[in-house]
This record gives C-alpha cells, structure tokens and sequence, in this order.
C-alpha cells in the first residue's frame, strides 16, 4: 500500500526527486539537461548556483565587474521550466539553461538595455530582441546583463576595452591587471568564470572573437544575416552580428541553432533562408579534420607576436596530425588594403543607425547621435573620465547613406574582402577553411594610454560579412591565445565541424585562477 501511495505521489509531482550537490566548475549544456532530466538538479538551483557565483567571483573576490546587472525574475523563470519540465517535457536542449547577454542586447523585462552608458539607464526596451525572442521560446533563462566596453568600444579613438561608466573595468579572469579584449569583454569574462553556461556577444570587428580568445573560449562570429540585428544598440549594419560565446565548440553549436531564423525586422535575415540550421550539432565528430583543406594565411596575421606565432605553427600541426591537408602559405589578397575605408562606412552607418535605435527608446533622455555627444559632455566627470568621444563627433560630421564616399567605400570593401579576397584564396586553393591567430594575448590595462593591440585578423571576415569561429589553442605565460576558422558565406556547418575536430585533439581549454597578474615563469604551453 505504502508503494502504491509513493507511485501515485510522484506521478502527481507531489514529491520532489533526491538532489546532489551542484558542480557548475565548467559544466556544458549536455550535462546540465542531463542533471536535470535524471532529476538530480533543478533549473532552479542551477540559477542560483550562478548567482551565487557571480556574488562571490563577480561582486567580491576577484572582483571581476563582467555582469552589468541580474535578471530579479530569473528564480521565477526557472521556477515555471521546472513545472513544464515536470508536466510537458523539454523543450529542448537550453531548456532551463542560464545564459549571459551584452548590455546592449534588448530585454523587455526588468533590466535594463545600457550599452554600458549612463545615457540610457531607465526603463526597459519595449520589446525583446529578436535573438531573445528566440532563447525564450527555447526555453533558456536569461540571466543577466554583461557588461561591455562602452557602446561597443565605438566612441574613442583611445578607448581602453572593456571600460563602461555603467559597469567600471571588466577584468581578465586569468590575470586580473590584463585586459579582456572588447567589446563583449563582459560575456567574455563571465563565460570564463563559469557564471553562466553560455553567453552571446556582438561583433563589427573584433568584439566576439578577441574576448574569446583571451579568455580561452569558443567566440563564433557569424555571417550577417544568420542572427538577427533587430533590438540591438547598432554600430554598423553592413557589418555587425551576435553571436556565441562559450567553453566549448558543441555548446556554441547549440546556441547559435537557437538564435538563428528570418525576422521581418531586419532584412538582412532573409538571405540566410534554406541556409540557416536549427542544429548546428549532427556534423561535429572528432574526426572532422580529415582530409579538409586548410590554408594558413600567413602574410599581415603573423610577425607581431613571436610567442603567439609559436603556438599557431603547433596548431598547424595538430590540424595535419588530425588528418587535415595544409596549404600553407594561402595569403588573403588585399587584407589591410580597407582599413581606412571601413572605418569611413562604420561612421556614416553608426549616425543613421544609432539614430533610428534610439527612436524606439521613447523613455531615455538622448534621441539622436547629436543629444548623446551633449549628454556625455554634460555628465564628462563620470562618462569621459578617461577618454574623450572623438569617434561620436566624427560620426556627427558624416551625411546620409545616400552620399557616394560611403556607397563607394562600402562597395569596395565589400569586394576586397569577399569576392577578391576570402573567396579568391579559398576557390583557388580549394579550401575548407583559412587559419591564422585570432590575436596576441591579453595586454596590460591601460587606462591613461588606452588599448595596446599588437595584430589580430579580424578585419577580413568582419568587413565581408563571413564567418569565423575561435578556437583556444594554448597558453602564452598562463595568457590564453585562440586560432581563428575563417570561412566563405554561410559556411557555419564546416567551421563548427573543423574545430569541435581540433577542440576534440588537443583540449586547450582551461578554467581561470584570477591571478592579480600573469605569471611570467610559465613559458608557452602550446
């Protein structure tokens, strides 16, 4: 009778399954849905173990200043995907998954959307961004708010990365004096951190991939079009995207399924249909390197960084130990030929962008590019402590997009780095992808001199509006140093595929020990 009466107990879900204790140390997504659907933990007590790592890495100890602000509703939103859990089933794999956002991601719920600036601390968006819409119906909980550099690291010409007047200095969780890369340095930082499984960043150039790889994460940069732009704080349509920010190639794999999709309210959406995939998964085997055609692009992306061009030569021969056919050298044609030119297309489009987002923040004091260069001079002792916003009067300066210096900057461009540069190399090599070092490690935070990069190889796939998936490929003095996959349009699937392969091999990836700075005695660990 007693059995009887415990059977028809749990199958009313009036008794709680037996937990154990929880170990969030680098845990991925497969084993927290695994934990859960065996009943062992809940949603709940996921979120709550994160947020009390965030209150003791975050906010106390280390003191690392990634997260922005929590989600008050998360306990809530955890809450109810255990009851549909318990009484429907799973939605899917980011069902009851916390995930991290950039602070210029917008949430209609009761954070707020800042891009780190004072200018616009008030009420919420009034709508979710279309990317958010999409983790909802996942079922993932949005957890927090990352910070980030100020509006994407696009107001100074001498910024310091990962500064906001809203969140202070993000800190680099494997030294805290080195800095975490911008401008998703918060998602980055907070990934590496373990306080949250996954998050999502965005890039124009650079902003997912450089914090991932000095933080020793998988960044993936998609093509634009394959995640919407809609309801989030712009710097250039032509170039920017979100993306994944994560431990592992297969969590970025799954995320990135879940974001994609056509939006109506953002056009450039529409070219990803029949190419997009909700499962970016099925092709990620540990034998995917073999027989793929590998080009090393040499010449600009090598030679500023003698300890990074040490690890990358070993990366190469893992990917040919792996079975991968190298091609190297496999040069990109006309890389930094654009360089001036892009900046001249990303100021014309920030002033037409910025403006028609701020439009549809009817509750914030600042309506156009013009009101928010006369707030932050209003407000200088707490917005420009450091440094100035000349990028903001430049962009002032520029007139509509119907003018030919930009259109013909913006044509140009386009053909360099697409048609006569990735794809050139990549149809006359027959590759499957192009590698070369995401960027040197992290530098020492300045904030009198701002940013000290030595090289990165961003700029290619940025301007182009092609995909490129960072990878960790070893350890310069303790300092993580990432191997970038670059590919053609839409060509996700392969990228993911190649390097879940070199994760798989060679297993680079290491959890941070918030050193106050690098030990310098560790050599290069490639």
């Amino acid at each position: 009778m007693r059995s009887s009466l415990i059977a028809l107990a749990l199958a009313a879900n009036l008794l709680v399954p037996q937990t154990v204790p929880l170990d969030l140390e680098e845990a991925t997504i497969d084993q927290l849905q695994a934990g859960m659907a065996a009943g062992r933990y809940t949603a709940r007590q996921i979120v709550e173990g994160y947020l009390a790592r965030i209150e003791a890495i975050d906010r106390n100890g280390p003191r690392l200043r990634s997260i922005i602000e929590t989600n008050p509703d998360a306990l809530e939103i955890a809450d109810a995907l255990d009851r549909e859990r318990r009484e429907k089933g799973s939605r899917g794999p980011l069902h009851g998954i916390p995930i991290v956002l950039k602070d210029n991601i917008d949430t209609a719920d009761r954070m707020m959307t800042t891009a780190g600036s004072l200018a616009l601390v008030g009420p919420a968006p009034d709508r979710d961004a279309f990317l958010v819409e999409r983790l909802r119906a996942a079922g993932a909980v949005i957890l927090a708010k990352a910070n980030m550099s100020e509006w994407a690291n696009f107001r100074s010409t001498k910024s310091t990365s990962g500064w906001s007047a809203r969140g202070g200095l993000v800190r680099n969780p494997y030294a805290l004096d080195r800095n975490a890369c911008g401008s998703s340095s918060g998602t980055g930082t907070a990934i590496s951190a373990n306080l949250a499984v996954a998050g999502i960043g965005t890039e124009t150039d650079g902003s997912i991939v450089c914090p991932s790889a000095v933080t020793g994460l998988v960044g993936v940069k998609p093509t634009r079009g394959l995640v919407s732009r809609s309801g989030i704080v712009p710097v250039a349509h032509s170039q920017d995207t979100a993306g994944p920010m994560t431990r592992t190639v297969r969590d970025a794999a799954i995320l990135l399924g879940a974001t994609t999709g056509v939006d109506p309210r953002d056009k450039d959406t529409l070219a990803s249909r029949g190419k997009s995939h909700e499962d970016y998964t099925a092709l990620l085997t540990a034998d995917g390197l073999k027989g793929a055609r590998i080009g090393v692009a040499r010449k600009r992306f090598f030679g500023y960084s003698p300890i990074t061009d040490r690890l990358i030569d070993a990366a190469i021969g893992d990917l040919k130990t792996a079975g991968a056919v190298i091609v190297d050298p496999a040069d990109v044609p006309n890389a930094g030929a654009y360089d001036e030119s892009e900046l001249e297309v990303l100021l014309y489009e920030f002033k037409a962008d910025l403006n028609a987002y701020l439009m549809t923040r009817k509750e914030v004091p600042v309506r156009t590019l013009t009101d928010l260069i006369a707030f932050n001079d209003r407000e200088r002792e707490r917005e420009m402590p450091y440094f100035g916003q000349e990028l903001f009067e430049m962009a002032e300066k520029k007139g509509p997009l119907t003018d030919k210096a930009y259109l013909n900057a913006l044509a140009r461009n386009r053909r360099l780095s697409g048609r006569l540069g990735i794809d050139a190399v990549m149809i006359k090599h027959k590759l499957d992808a192009i590698v070369m070092p995401t960027l040197n490690p992290a530098w020492t935070t300045d904030l009198v001199n701002g940013d000290h990069f030595l090289g990165g190889s961003s700029t290619p796939a940025a301007v182009a509006g092609y995909p490129s998936v960072t990878v960790p490929a070893g350890f310069a003095r303790g300092l993580p140093v990432g191997m970038s996959f670059v590919g053609r349009a839409w060509s996700e699937p392969t990228l993911l595929k190649l390097a879940y392969a070199y994760e798989q091999a060679t297993k680079h990836r290491q959890a941070p020990k918030y050193l106050p700075t690098a030990d310098l005695s560790a050599g290069a660990k490639p």
